[in-house]
């Protein structure tokens, strides 16, 4: 009987067994949970951006832009910009298109398999697999983030991969590189450690510093005055330029009520707790740290993985529509614009994408049947490393590789360490210590973007080197053509899968000895 159960349970709890999702149930759950971020942010923006003054890369590299084009100058740039974004946006488009005619068998052919640094280097994934996105992301991300991708992917495959691999026996025993019980234990978990170290240290001074500033309010408010004050200035933004005074009073001006701002998280959050055990059964009630507390909650015999995928993402869809929507805001602040017309379009584009993002997903779904599997062409990595989290919080520690958790436990030391270090240090020498954020990720997934972000970096580089107003002015622009030429060719490539056309050509790279005993096989 003890069988049965644990065959079911391992049935209920394997994601790979569900074989029709519903892009109708896709939806529902998006537009159950997408929009509590939206209102969890809003009495936090005068202190994120007016008094801390966050940088908000993204949102701040957009204002700048949106600025520019509304210049003499600017409109000028802008369309010599645009022309140098189409013409690398047909490249990247037109180089995709190229490489489809080449991967007709399986994975394992084409342009993106090429042993740039021979066969074993290969085998460990150090190769340049010729990818416009990643080259692209390269020349866009600082070189502090490239530079510790790659020192990331040096420490994991090019030196603790390969030693443990020389354990194999002894510290594991399972060759599945699906299962925890094997080298994939590892490469997951002490990449998660090191992505948890990153993030509570980061969580926990962000939370320290919004504490400050509400208390620092708090006691210097007049009685009549809540949150997010509209008539009283900080000593920052007294000595601040004109321009920062004038975008100040507007941002300040044009407020969305906090009373709205509560409420409305208030309700939407007894909405999503009614409505989601409808969804998931598993979840009876509510991130990576929610992965790890419903799922062992839940427990092993009664759906826990699920209820621990479920509860990540909604955490996962509250953080990214707040982020966004702080994003927007620091951008709307350095516009002009008006605050409310930011949230109100980002309530629109967040019911927008509760509709595209799971059509996309279905679509892909239905072109490529390997979706999510390890080594295919999209391997979902992260969705990997949720579910084998998800397992973690329900089997627990046993179900790790010899040794595993005293590594997790080093590596998510060594990154709070290292960012305390880099808070400790003069800014000047701070700029050059790497981001355990970025080490982490190449752990898991390998070390060819990594490769290939830093071709991105080394063209950025040269290029600012020859001509700097030049690299700074189409820099972005060609990049962005590199990014979305690629992307936009991932569309026509799932129709004609959807259609059953496969290309024509399968070109895969073999040793010399490996290519004797085929041409030995075939003169036979």
């Amino acid at each position: 009987m003890s069988e049965v159960v644990a065959k079911q349970s391992q049935v209920a709890n394997d994601p790979q067994n569900i074989k029709n999702p519903s892009l109708r149930w896709m939806i529902a759950f998006l537009f159950i949970v997408s929009f509590l971020g939206l209102f969890s942010v809003l009495p936090l923006r005068k202190i994120m951006i007016i008094d801390f003054k966050l940088t908000y890369p993204s949102g701040t590299a957009t204002a700048h832009l949106i600025n520019s084009f509304h210049t003499p100058q600017g409109a000028k740039l802008a369309k010599k910009q645009v022309r140098t974004l189409g013409k690398f946006f047909s490249f990247s488009f037109l180089w995709a298109f190229f490489q489809w005619f080449f991967t007709a068998v399986d994975e394992e052919c084409g342009f993106k398999n090429f042993p740039t640094f021979g066969l074993k280097a290969y085998d460990n994934r150090f190769y340049f697999d010729f990818s416009a996105t990643y080259v692209g992301v390269g020349m866009i991300c600082p070189y502090i983030i490239n530079v510790s991708v790659l020192l990331g992917a040096i420490l994991s495959w090019g030196i603790m991969w390969p030693l443990i691999q020389n354990r194999k026996g002894d510290w594991y025993h399972d060759p599945s590189p699906s299962n925890l019980d094997s080298i994939q234990g590892y490469r997951v978990f002490i990449a998660i450690a090191m992505i948890l170290g990153d993030g509570l240290y980061n969580f926990f001074k962000v939370v320290a510093q919004t504490i400050k500033g509400l208390s620092r309010q708090l006691r210097n408010k007049d009685s009549s005055t809540i949150l997010p004050l509209a008539d009283r200035s900080s000593p920052q933004e007294l000595c601040s330029s004109f321009d920062d005074q004038c975008r100040t009073q507007l941002f300040l001006k044009d407020q969305i009520p906090t009373w709205l701002a509560i409420s409305g998280y208030i309700v939407l959050a007894a909405i999503s707790t009614a409505s989601l055990p409808h969804i998931f059964s598993q979840l009876k009630c509510y991130g990576k740290l929610a992965i790890f507390t419903i799922g062992a909650w839940a427990g092993k015999y009664h759906g826990g993985v699920l209820a621990g995928l479920a509860a990540c993402g909604v955490m996962m869809n509250i953080a990214s529509t707040a982020s966004d929507l702080m994003q927007d805001f620091k951008t709307g602040y350095l516009t002009l614009a008006s605050p409310r017309s930011m949230f109100v379009s980002q309530v629109i584009g967040t019911a927008m994408g509760c509709v595209i993002s799971p059509s996309v997903f279905w679509l892909f779904y239905k072109a490529f049947p390997d979706l999510g599997v390890h080594g295919s062409a999209y391997p979902a990595p992260f969705a990997i490393a949720y579910r084998n989290m998800s397992i973690l919080g329900v089997e627990g520690f046993s179900s790790l590789p010899k040794n595993c958790l005293l590594l997790c436990y080093v590596f998510f030391a060594g990154a709070m360490i290292i960012n305390a270090i880099k808070d400790a240090t003069p800014k000047k020498w701070a700029k050059f210590i790497p981001l355990p954020m970025a080490m982490a990720i190449p752990f898991y997934l390998g070390s060819y973007f990594a490769i290939d972000m830093c071709v991105g970096s080394l063209i950025l580089f040269v290029w600012q080197k020859r001509n700097k107003a030049q690299a700074d002015a189409f820099g972005p622009a060609v990049a962005s053509g590199l990014i979305c030429g690629d992307g936009i060719w991932i569309l026509p490539s799932s129709i004609l899968a959807l259609a059953g056309v496969k290309p024509p050509i399968c070109m895969r790279f073999l040793s010399k000895g490996t290519n004797d005993k085929v041409d030995a096989f075939l003169g036979s």
